[in-house]
């Protein structure tokens, strides 16, 4: 299966595109963004958790990458992740997962490296996990040589600027933004290519929320690219 897995073409898919389709076993709803493989994929998607639902030990080669958007989100029957909590599963990780309220998560598959054997646990609820950076207010999540991870809170009509000549995507996790006419909805998901990528966008008169990583297509190009 292939979802937007040419890297070097933009792609920008807004609430009004969503298309939810069951896992096999049915225990999940997703939305799947970008995507190379069948069920043992590199991928990117929005997950939805019905109330008392659950999905069966599993293992993560190469990684996964999760944000709690909406609900709680559980580990293992014991460890809760309200909306808000970042989480990295490493290599070869292996966990259950359920929620017995439901939520809805945004979850990277495969796309960690080998070297990364740490789980990372960040709640960024957490003022203490901000810092004003460049007049950027900044939740880091996850920095190597292959990419950038971070949360960016935006003020009213704040201009949200990021350049990488290795690829940008970002998630609009509360509010919206404007680049031009063109209005982005909360939900919505932008990835933009390598070679120069450079994102320019306005908040929206309530500010806004986002999760954004760069640096990273170029890594995706080498390895899932033939």
């Amino acid at each position: 299966m292939f979802i937007h897995a040419d890297f070097s073409q933009p792609v920008i898919i807004k609430p009004e595109d969503y298309h939810w389709v069951k896992s096999p076993g049915g225990e999940v709803d997703r939305m799947m963004l970008d995507r190379i493989g069948d069920e043992k994929a590199r991928a990117t998607s929005l997950v939805k958790y019905a109330p008392e639902s659950a999905f069966p030990e599993h293992q993560h080669p190469l990684g996964e990458e999760v944000l709690i958007l909406s609900g709680i989100f559980t580990e293992n029957a014991e460890d809760d992740y309200p909306a808000g909590w970042y989480l990295r599963n490493p290599h070869h990780s292996t966990h259950r997962v359920s929620s017995k309220a439901g939520c809805l998560i945004f979850v990277k598959l495969m796309q960690m490296t080998e070297h990364e054997i740490e789980p990372t646990r960040i709640n960024t609820n957490d003022p203490a996990n901000w810092k004003l950076t460049e007049h950027r207010m900044i939740c880091p999540l996850f920095q190597s040589e292959h990419e950038q991870t971070y949360l960016e809170k935006l003020k009213p009509d704040q201009i949200f600027i990021e350049k990488s000549e290795q690829g940008i995507e970002f998630l609009i996790i509360k509010g919206q933004l404007f680049c031009g006419t063109e209005i982005y909805p909360a939900g919505s998901w932008v990835r933009l290519p390598i070679n120069n990528s450079a994102a320019k966008f306005q908040a929206g008169p309530s500010g806004a929320t986002l999760y954004v990583k760069t640096g990273h297509l170029q890594h995706a190009i080498n390895v899932w690219v033939k």
